[in-house]
């Protein structure tokens, strides 16, 4: 049972690192003075992907430690400090504009933008054999929220927390990376 609580409590904290991108564009994106009825589309559609983009990654992980075993287990340490690290660079720079706005196509661009990452983290899960229900539904919730709370923010403060927040995802990304790669 320990065991259960401890694997949902990592992939909780996962999930908000992850959401934490999400929060950080949907600030940004929040200063287009979405209507609720947008911001509530966009926040599911991120949703969705965050779905959809871990458990691709989940197969693809499992496919490579069936394949792989040990190898697959390095790699996918490899993976989450790379993706901490890009995420820790991109919180640091300071002119991130974006010129998509979230609506029709751009908010599929955007979706995906903001998702990308929740591949490489599912294909690391999916090596390490991770309950696939439990990761999607973490993921999922947590980006909905997360972008739901950055669009209602940026409609009241003009992004200066923005890069903070993905700062902080990518640290938490990149502190699981070396627990994986520094089993202590």
């Amino acid at each position: 049972m320990s065991m259960m609580v401890g694997e949902l409590a990592t992939l909780l904290l996962m999930a908000f690192a992850l959401g934490m991108d999400a929060f950080s564009v949907g600030l940004g994106m929040g200063m287009y003075r979405l209507r609720l009825r947008q911001i509530f589309k966009v926040g599911i559609t991120i949703g969705i992907f965050h779905v959809w983009m871990p458990l691709v990654g989940m197969i693809a992980g499992r496919f490579l430690s069936e394949q792989f075993g040990a190898f697959a287990s390095l790699i996918g340490g490899l993976l989450l400090v790379l993706l901490g690290i890009q995420m820790i660079w991109a919180g640091l720079k300071k002119d991130q504009e974006s010129v998509i706005t979230p609506l029709g196509f751009g908010l599929v661009f955007f979706a995906l933008s903001v998702s990308l990452d929740s591949f490489s983290v599912g294909l690391t899960l999916g090596i390490y054999g991770t309950r696939t229900m439990a990761a999607i539904l973490c993921f999922g919730l947590a980006a909905t929220i997360l972008t739901w709370a950055g669009l209602l923010a940026g409609r009241k403060v003009q992004g200066w927390l923005g890069s903070y927040s993905e700062f902080l995802g990518g640290v938490i990304l990149l502190a699981f990376g070396l627990k994986l790669l520094l089993p202590i």
